[in-house]
Order: C-alpha cells, then sequence, then structure tokens
C-alpha cells in the first residue's frame, strides 16, 4: 500500500497551500548557495498552488531549477501543453532566466528523440553526480496515475530516466518512477474532494493496483484536503 514519510492533511486547500509554500521554503533554505532542482507538475489542480507560490515573499527564485515531471506530445502552445500552463501560472510571473527551465521538447522528429533529448539534458544537468532532483512535485490522477506513468507502463524494473509513452488520448514523455524515487523529496498534491476517492484507495492498497502506491516512503509526503 502506499506509505508517506509525512501525511499532510487541512480542512482546505487554502490551509494546504501555506503548508507546501512553508516547507518548499524549508527546503530552498536547507540548499543554501546549491542551486535547487525542482520538477513541477501539470494539469489542473496545481494552478491554485502555482498561483499562491508566486505571491510568496522571500523566495529566491534565481537559485531553481525547474524541469517537468510529464508532457503530452502536443505543440507547446496547445491548451493540452503542461509547460504552456506552468508559464501562464509560474514563469511569466516570476523573475527567472530562460536558461533555468528544462523542458520536454515536442518539436523534434519522433517522441523516441525528444525523451532521449530530455534525458540527455537531464543527464547533462546532474554531470559527474548522482540523478537526484531536490524536489518533486506531482499531481495524481483519479484512476492514481502519477505523471505519465499508469497501470500498464509503469515499471521498476526499468534503468531508464525518462520514457515515452503511447496511449490513446495523447502520446506522452514521462520520469520513470525509478527517477522519481530517487529525487531528495517527493510532494504528492491531492486537494480537494475531488481526489478523497483516490488517497483513500492508494493509501489501503495492498497489491499495487495503482501506480501512486510505487512511491517510495522515505522522501515523499502526501498533502490532501477536505
Amino acid at each position: 500500500m502506499a506509505k508517506f514519510a509525512k501525511i499532510i492533511k487541512e480542512n482546505n486547500e487554502n490551509l494546504l497551500i501555506k503548508k507546501f509554500i512553508r516547507l518548499f521554503k524549508e527546503k530552498i533554505k536547507n540548499k543554501g548557495k546549491n542551486r535547487f532542482s525542482f520538477v513541477l507538475t501539470g494539469g489542473h489542480s496545481p494552478k491554485k498552488l502555482y498561483k499562491n507560490l508566486v505571491k510568496s515573499k522571500n523566495l529566491d527564485w534565481k537559485k531553481i531549477d525547474f524541469f517537468i515531471g510529464d508532457e503530452r506530445y502536443v505543440k507547446e502552445n496547445s491548451k493540452n501543453s503542461n509547460i504552456k500552463m506552468c508559464k501562464k501560472y509560474l514563469f511569466e510571473k516570476i523573475n527567472i532566466q530562460d536558461d533555468q527551465i528544462y523542458k520536454i521538447y515536442t518539436d523534434k522528429k519522433s517522441i523516441k528523440k525528444s525523451a532521449l533529448d530530455y534525458d540527455k539534458k537531464i543527464k547533462k544537468y546532474f554531470i559527474n553526480k548522482k540523478i537526484s532532483f531536490d524536489l518533486i512535485l506531482l499531481g495524481i490522477g483519479n484512476d492514481g496515475h502519477i505523471a505519465s506513468l499508469f497501470k500498464k507502463n509503469i515499471s521498476k524494473k526499468t534503468n531508464k530516466n525518462v520514457i515515452y509513452v503511447k496511449r490513446k488520448d495523447f502520446l506522452r514523455i514521462s520520469l520513470t518512477i525509478k527517477c522519481i524515487n530517487k529525487s531528495k523529496s517527493i510532494f504528492l498534491w491531492a486537494p480537494g474532494k475531488s481526489k478523497k476517492n483516490i488517497v483513500k484507495k492508494i493509501l489501503s492498497d495492498k497489491k499495487y493496483k495503482y501506480p501512486a502506491s510505487f512511491l517510495k516512503e522515505n522522501n515523499s509526503t502526501l498533502f490532501h484536503s477536505n
């Protein structure tokens, strides 16, 4: 079943956001003068979080490098693009340079080449170091998927950091569960009533029916609200 080092539950999303921001600032402060690698999630659930995060005071955005946990293989200006959402609610509101954003490019000749390109970016970023992001923020689907890791394509056996995923709705590129679990911290963001049912399911899932159940306990925090 899904186990977390810490579970943070609040009565509403606003209180949950405050807790998130406080912990986020602590993580950055603990890095001192070193750069901080932050993997973002797309979808609908983090929009309010991002809106509040950009208003935070005493946050040194210039020391943060941004990655994305997964991307649909669509044009960057598509309404279904995760990076477009992150730009709208986060990047365009803060003072950062373009080279702080490590995107998944979806304009390569093939999805395989785009996945390899993203993998190379990550390896170059962590050159001569163990690949371990400081913080990965994940959302969770009502089917228990995280990033673009679904029941049929989550694999603990893979040695890859990045995979491409073929699904009926979209082709996708995603970090693997291996790469996610190697990060220093994982924040699973599941606010509101719409996530209540799936949170309950993963917390009692003894047979690893849901991708979120594969998250490593010792470095993960679950955020959920009523």
